[in-house]
């Protein structure tokens, strides 16, 4: 099994492929969250929100490919320095988003994509997951400690876990 990913800016195929699963990565949110799928009752639209990824030249949206097919995609974000008063290290990258079609997930694709990710995107990281979501916190805790070999911060505020590191170290 091949993993790869690619910039989904460069193919229409793959803006319309992540469009075509943007739903069932809201409804993925929406158990346990309380928080998805309301875009619609906030003024936003699913297109909306995709042409932002899409427009926005801090946002890198990404399509993960099995063997050449689209099976998740993820939203890597380029964050700016922290405010002064911002108790929080500096932060290169965030991880915005991040799905895996359920029919593949469990077969390592998910922690193969960001590996490469991570990699390609040398810098500080940020990832947060709602504490509730235990599948999101169990997958990043074990991918985060996995590529760090255990080097890195993890925090929970305000219901969010937090884990912080540097990739491209190593």
């Amino acid at each position: 099994m091949t993993v790869s990913v690619r910039d989904a800016r460069n193919t229409e195929g793959d803006r319309l492929w992540i469009q075509s699963v943007y739903r069932d990565y809201l409804d993925d949110l929406a158990p346990g969250t309380g928080t998805f799928p309301a875009l619609g009752e906030v003024g936003h639209r699913e297109p909306d929100q995709l042409l932002r990824w899409f427009g926005d030249p801090n946002s890198f949206p990404l399509v993960i490919l099995r063997s050449s097919q689209p099976v998740g995609f993820a939203l890597v974000v380029r964050a700016g320095a922290a405010a002064s008063r911002d108790p929080r290290p500096a932060i290169d990258y965030r991880m915005a988003e991040f799905f895996i079609s359920r029919a593949v997930r469990r077969l390592g694709i998910g922690a193969t994509a960001v590996r490469l990710i991570f990699s390609r995107f040398a810098g500080r990281w940020e990832i947060t997951e709602y504490l509730r979501n235990t599948s999101a916190v169990s997958f990043w805790r074990r991918v985060v400690a996995s590529y760090t070999r255990g080097n890195y911060l993890e925090r929970i505020v305000n219901g969010e876990v937090r884990q912080t590191f540097v990739s491209g170290a190593g």
